[in-house]
C-alpha cells in the first residue's frame, strides 16, 4: 500500500515537474527574445554584415521565424534532447555543458558537504548552549553569513588566503581528484558560508524544541548519557526542518554558482549561463536554465520523500511537518 502512495506521489510530482520545466522555459525563451541585440550581430561580431549574410543566418538558426514558431521548434528539438547548436561558437549545446557539468557538480558536493557537515554540530551545539556566550556567538556568525553574498564572501576569501597569503591557488579547477579538491575550496567555502548559516539556524531551532520535549526530560531522569540523548533522541525527532535546511542548501549553492565560478574563473554551468547571457546565445541559455530548475525541482522531490524516511507519521501528499 504504502508502495502505491509512494508511486502515485512521484508520479504526480514528475508531471508537476514537466509542467513548471515547460513554463520556465517559456518565460526564459520570452525574456531573451525581448531583449535588446541580436544574435546574429553576435556572430558576425565586427565583421561587415550584408544582407545576404544576415539573412543567411537568420534561415539557420530560424531567426526568421515567429517567436511562437521558434520556441515550438527548439521545444521539439529540446523533448529528444538535442538543444542545437551555440550561437557564439557552432559547438553543440549538449556537448558544451557536459564539458563544464562536472566543475559544478563537484562543486556543488564539495559546498553542500561542508555546509551540512559544519552547520549541524554547530546548530546542536548552539541549543545545547542556549543562551550562553557560545550560542550567541555561533548565531551571530550565522547571521554574518547570511548577510554576505557568496561572490563577496568569495572576492575577501581569493584576496587574503590567495593572493596576500598565497595558500590556495587564485583560479582555475585543476585537474585530478586531489587538485580539484585544493583548487575549489576557496569556492566551496565562499558559497558553505552562506548555506551553512540556513542550516545553523534550522538545527538549533528544531533541538531547541526537541529538547523542551518531556521524553527528553524522562530520558534524563532514567540516567541516559546526554550525548546519546542529543543524537539518538533529540535529533532524531528534529530531522525534518534538517532535511529542509538540506534540501535549500543545494538550491542556494546552485544558484551561488553563477557568481562564484565567475569570480574565481571556473569553467563551470555559472559561467557558461553568464557568458550565454552576455553574447545572447539562445540554445545555452535555454538548456542550462532548464538544467539547473531541473536539479533545484528534482532535490525537493527527493526532499520530500526523504520526510517520510526520518518521520513515517507524515503521508505522502499531506504537507511537511
Amino acid at each position: 500500500m504504502k508502495g502505491r502512495r509512494l508511486a502515485a506521489f512521484v508520479g504526480r510530482r514528475v508531471v508537476a515537474l514537466a509542467v513548471l520545466l515547460l513554463i520556465l522555459s517559456f518565460v526564459s525563451f520570452s525574456l531573451l527574445y525581448l531583449s535588446p541585440g541580436s544574435p546574429e550581430r553576435v556572430l558576425l561580431g565586427t565583421r561587415p554584415a550584408s544582407p545576404e549574410l544576415l539573412h543567411a543566418l537568420r534561415v539557420q538558426f530560424h531567426l526568421d521565424k515567429s517567436f511562437l514558431e521558434q520556441y515550438r521548434l527548439w521545444l521539439v528539438s529540446a523533448l529528444h534532447f538535442d538543444f542545437g547548436e551555440s550561437v557564439r561558437t557552432g559547438r553543440s549545446v549538449t556537448a558544451m555543458i557536459s564539458g563544464q557539468l562536472g566543475v559544478t557538480a563537484f562543486l556543488t558536493a564539495y559546498a553542500f558537504v561542508v555546509a551540512v557537515g559544519a552547520g549541524l554540530p554547530l546548530g546542536v551545539l548552539a541549543a545545547v548552549r542556549k543562551r550562553r556566550a557560545s550560542d550567541r556567538g555561533i548565531v551571530g556568525l550565522a547571521v554574518l553569513g547570511v548577510s554576505a553574498p557568496s561572490f563577496v564572501t568569495g572576492v575577501v576569501l581569493l584576496y587574503f588566503l590567495a593572493v596576500r597569503l598565497g595558500w590556495f591557488p587564485t583560479y582555475g579547477p585543476g585537474s585530478g581528484f586531489a587538485d580539484r579538491f585544493w583548487h575549489l575550496t576557496l569556492p566551496a567555502l565562499a558559497l558553505a558560508l552562506t548555506a551553512m548559516a540556513l542550516v545553523v539556524k534550522l538545527t538549533r531551532t528544531a533541538m531547541v524544541n526537541a529538547l523542551e520535549q518531556d521524553y527528553v526530560a524522562f530520558a534524563l531522569a532514567r540516567g541516559v548519557p546526554m550525548h546519546r540523548v542529543l543524537w539518538r533522541y533529540a535529533l532524531r525527532n528534529a530531522l525534518v526542518p534538517i532535511v529542509t535546511a538540506a534540501g535549500s542548501v543545494v538550491t542556494i549553492v546552485l544558484t551561488g554558482t553563477i557568481l562564484v565560478e565567475t569570480t574565481f574563473s571556473l569553467p563551470g554551468l555559472g559561467t557558461l549561463l553568464v557568458s550565454a547571457v552576455q553574447d545572447k546565445d539562445l540554445p545555452v541559455l535555454q538548456a542550462v536554465s532548464l538544467l539547473l530548475a531541473a536539479l533545484i525541482v528534482l532535490v525537493n522531490l527527493a526532499v520530500d520523500v526523504l520526510y517520510t524516511v526520518v518521520d513515517p507519521r507524515i503521508e505522502f501528499g499531506k504537507g511537511r511537518a
